[in-house]
């Protein structure tokens, strides 16, 4: 038995309008079933490498479980967008429709502006990113062709066009299907971001019920389409590779090179991977640059005379591109890095399944199991979509965190008892694989997705207690601030590392245990067990900048208070649930980069002499080109993140000197952006008019930077593994990977969960929960220990209520009131208690710095929270990719870097 592992991958990418995402995918499988006539079953010779298919009636229950499950997907898919359509902006005349807004017209028309500015920018940038797509597609598709194609036969190199073609074809496939993924998750967010916010006009329990539904459903459409489309454009390949590998022989019997199928269907994941490289960085680089700039311009630096600007004020020139990098970035983006994910583990489990002889004998069921696992996720995931939106609705602010754990939670459950069945049904008996003594039962594949799908909640819980102010963790980095931004950054590094040893001990058990019982087999199931519940998990993700957007736009178009409060509770849970997510990303990513390096070193030792092969003597470490290779692909996430970093600090740079030069330049926009709410409704009341600023210069200036700077970032990922294999040899390729992925895992976790800190714990402060904590020093001694004990007892905005006398009496007025009413009667007495340089007295009686929204505080944690921004949604999630698609590049290259000096490399480096 043979290890030969191989392994795909896809990704998503952005979206426009439901028509042009129906033609993306008529194109993608347009290309399947343009091959279907020269990919059918015909009469030739049977080579070793073929299989006698003993099982043909097993192809029809596949077929009939996998595509009934991804029928189920898409028609759910689109039932939740009926739904989420059905939210009309405006009242319809005839009353079918009631209106969910009950401002002004005016209101009316300034929010159905943002919206359309909001989707217009979000398909200028993706159509400006995915022209720059095609032409990679293109233009790589030619080079997989030419290298992929040359290969190492029995006598020496030879010229393989049938490999190399159908290799080709499915990265162009995986390449569009990553596109669409993207392209209907950016559609949906879009669409529904504006009806969220209007949603949240209702009053009392039916508001919340209504946003929360409108947000949840709308992430579940990306969901389940993207589930179901990339496994049933997966499907399709292999079937119609099955019939191009099949040859029957004289007496009737059908044989399949299963070997050689599932090497071509690795292209499918490379092309998914490599549109999921641009779609994260170059999409990473838009947002964090908007929102970087739209802090910065408004929280840290103001419109002049102590003025603070929220990121979402309609007068800060950033508010749009920040809502549109919302979409691109934290939707499309991650869309397609989860889909990428998905389409490896897929193709991963199914080349190594196929080196194994009890599989193969087993016939076509047994190996799409993969696929079969991805089914039952799918239904698994529906059933329990109805929890959180009608059997336990949201009622309150409390029930929206809840709702979003237990659907994780009841998913999880249900996923696990539906699986064995399955897993029962679908696997012989008995399996061997190589490196395990005794037999393997279907049981103990069962209990390999087991363990990725419970270790990743594990890890997601564990990502949670890091990145959420609701833990202490979060909220020792929000005191810092007490001190100012650099105590804050200190403490927000050391959280970041710390919070790396628990997640990596708990991927190593997965692994090893994994590999024990399974081989690399097992170690690819852990994977699709990790991504097993991705319907719920890309719903709750999306959900989150839904629920960000929907309270940019009611900001903007300055719906009641009432509107922000329920938006900004809906953001605030999907920030913790989008740190379980990214749990889950992360530790997938270590999984399938590991299945993938296995199938590397699979496919490369099948070209190798039996006893040296390096399936059988393994990779030396001690070997002089392993070794330093090691240390070179651990570099690589570094330099990496040194791109994508600078990246950002450019355009972000440029952002806020357009921002500044726009205060500068258009008159009257500070004055404006300096007005409270009444004072502009005075204003407009007295027939004068608002500047506005402008919009489309800070979102061509994000669109600009994000297309020229993901280029180079690209290059280095995509041609590291090539250049090393072709110079070096597969030896060094091995190190490198190694190198790569342990770097990349550590990195990852530690700058998405630094970043996510800073982020919450700048959210911690704006809720006014410092207040209380921070003394007043005017030199008189302070007992530090009897100083904490009452702040335990009294903090927050509730131990700031001031007495203020009117008339003849005395009464408390809230903290943010009580400075409202100074900032209009007394602005230098304002401006020195945000300083700090004058004390507020507590409801106890402590003279206490006020370190609420707008203080010097707050001012500490939002330099915090931008310089984690790039951490937590640029370089952070891009690692993912780094470490997958470096291998799946090895992978499908495998057979080229053989072909040269038997391994060697052209330098003749290795020791093959």
């Amino acid at each position: 038995p043979g290890l030969q592992s191989r392994v795909s991958r896809s990704v998503g990418g952005s979206s426009l309008d439901m028509v042009s995402a129906h033609k993306a995918l008529a194109v993608s499988l347009l290309l399947c079933l343009l091959a279907g006539p020269t990919l059918a079953a015909s009469n030739g010779t049977v080579t070793p490498d073929h299989k006698e298919d003993l099982h043909p009636e097993a192809k029809a229950s596949a077929d009939a479980f996998i595509y009934t499950c991804g029928i189920i997907g898409v028609c759910f898919a689109g039932f939740l967008f009926f739904i989420v359509s059905r939210i009309s902006l405006r009242g319809s005349e005839s009353g079918d429709t009631e209106s969910l807004l009950s401002t002004s017209r005016a209101s009316d028309d300034e929010l159905e502006a943002i919206y359309e500015t909001i989707r217009a920018g979000a398909r200028a940038f993706l159509w400006a990113e995915y022209q720059i797509c095609f032409i990679f597609i293109a233009c790589f598709s030619l080079v997989i062709f030419a290298l992929v194609s040359h290969t190492n036969g029995p006598e020496g190199s030879t010229w393989d066009f049938d490999a190399g073609g159908l290799t080709a074809v499915t990265f162009v496939v995986g390449g569009l299907t990553s596109i669409l993924s993207g392209f209907i998750g950016m559609m949906v967010a879009v669409y529904a971001n504006a009806r969220t916010a209007v949603s949240a006009k209702k009053e009392g329990e039916a508001g919340w019920m209504a946003s929360f539904n409108a947000a949840f459903r709308a992430g579940g459409v990306m969901g389940f389409s993207l589930c179901a489309i990339s496994m049933v454009v997966l499907y399709v390949l292999a079937v119609l590779y099955r019939s191009h590998f099949s040859v029957i022989d004289d007496k009737g019997k059908t044989w399949v090179n299963y070997k050689m199928l599932f090497e071509c269907l690795a292209g499918y994941g490379l092309g998914g991977s490599a549109i999921a490289m641009f779609g994260r960085v170059g999409g990473g680089i838009f947002t964090k640059a908007a929102d970087v700039g739209a802090d910065l311009s408004g929280k840290v630096i103001g419109v002049g005379d102590g003025k603070k600007l929220d990121e979402d004020s309609p007068f800060n020139p950033a508010c749009i591109a920040d809502n549109v990098g919302d979409n691109v970035g934290d939707v499309a983006g991650m869309g397609s890095d989860l889909f990428g994910s998905f389409g490896e583990a897929s193709c991963a489990a199914m080349l190594i399944g196929a080196s194994c002889v009890s599989i193969e004998e087993a016939g076509w069921l047994a190996l799409t199991y993969p696929l079969l696992i991805a089914s039952v996720g799918i239904l698994s995931c529906l059933l329990c979509s109805f929890v959180a939106t009608d059997l336990q609705p949201v009622r309150c602010e409390q029930d929206i965190e809840k709702a979003l754990k237990v659907q994780l939670g009841l998913t999880s459950v249900v996923m696990t008892l539906g699986l064995y069945p399955v897993t029962e049904w679908a696997l012989p008996s008995e399996m061997r694989f190589y490196g395990i003594a005794d037999p393997v039962s279907p049981f103990m594949c069962y209990l390999c997705v087991v363990s990725g799908l419970w270790g990743g909640c594990l890890i997601g819980f564990i990502t949670e207690y890091y990145t959420s102010h609701s833990y202490t963790p979060v909220r020792e980095v929000a005191r810092a601030t007490e001190t100012g931004a650099a105590t804050n950054i200190i403490y927000g590094l050391a959280l970041g590392y710390q919070s790396v040893i628990l997640p990596v001990i708990i991927i190593s058990l997965i692994m090893f245990t994994s590999v024990k019982m399974c081989g690399m087999y097992g170690v690819a199931l852990a994977a699709l067990g990790m991504l097993s519940t991705l319907a719920t998990c890309l719903a709750i993700d999306v959900y989150g900048p839904i629920s960000d957007n929907a309270g940019g736009i009611a900001e903007m178009a300055e719906l009641p208070g009432e509107v922000r409060d329920k938006t900004d509770a809906l953001d605030a849970a999907g920030n913790t649930t989008a740190a379980i997510g990214k749990g889950f990303a992360i530790g997938s990513a270590a999984l399938v980069s590991l299945a993938l390096f296995g199938a590397f070193i699979t496919r490369a030792s099948a070209a190798m002499a039996a006893d040296d092969s390096l399936v059988i003597k393994g990779v030396n470490l001690l070997t002089p080109v392993v070794f330093s290779f090691i240390i070179f692909g651990a570099m690589i996430p570094y330099w990496f993140s040194a791109l994508t970093m600078r990246s950002v600090g450019e355009a972000a740079n440029a952002m806020v000197l357009e921002i500044a030069r726009q205060f500068a330049d258009i008159q009257g926009l500070s004055d404006s952006a300096g007005m409270d709410f009444h004072e502009r409704a005075e204003h407009i009341a007295k027939g004068k008019k608002l500047v506005k600023p402008d919009y489309k210069a800070c979102i061509a200036i994000a669109t600009e930077a994000s297309l020229r700077e993901m280029i180079a970032p690209g290059v280095l990922v995509i041609l590291s593994p090539i250049l090393v294999g072709t110079f070096a040899g597969v030896e060094a390729v091995a190190g490198l990977l190694a190198g790569a992925i342990a770097s990349s895992v550590q990195l990852a976790i530690s700058m998405s969960n630094t970043g996510g800190a800073w982020d919450n714990a700048k959210k911690y402060t704006e809720k006014g929960e410092l207040n209380g904590w921070f003394p007043f020093r005017d030199g008189r001694p302070i007992n530090d220990l009897e100083w904490r004990d009452a702040a335990e007892r009294y903090n927050g905005d509730a131990a700031m209520k001031q007495k203020v006398r009117m008339g003849n009496s005395e009464r408390e007025v809230p903290v943010k009131q009580w400075l409202g009413d100074i900032e209009k009667t007394d602005q230098s007495r304002y401006v020195r208690i945000m300083m700090g340089d004058e004390p507020v007295v507590t409801v106890d009686g402590r003279k206490c710095l006020y370190a609420g929204k707008k203080s010097a505080a707050h001012a500490g944690a939002v330099v915090g929270d931008t310089v984690g921004d790039p951490l937590k949604d640029t370089s952070g999630p891009a690692l993912n990719i780094v470490m997958k698609l470096m291998a799946i590049i090895s992978v499908v290259f495998a057979d080229f870097f053989m072909s040269i000096n038997n391994g060697n490399g052209i330098f003749n480096c290795g020791t093959v």
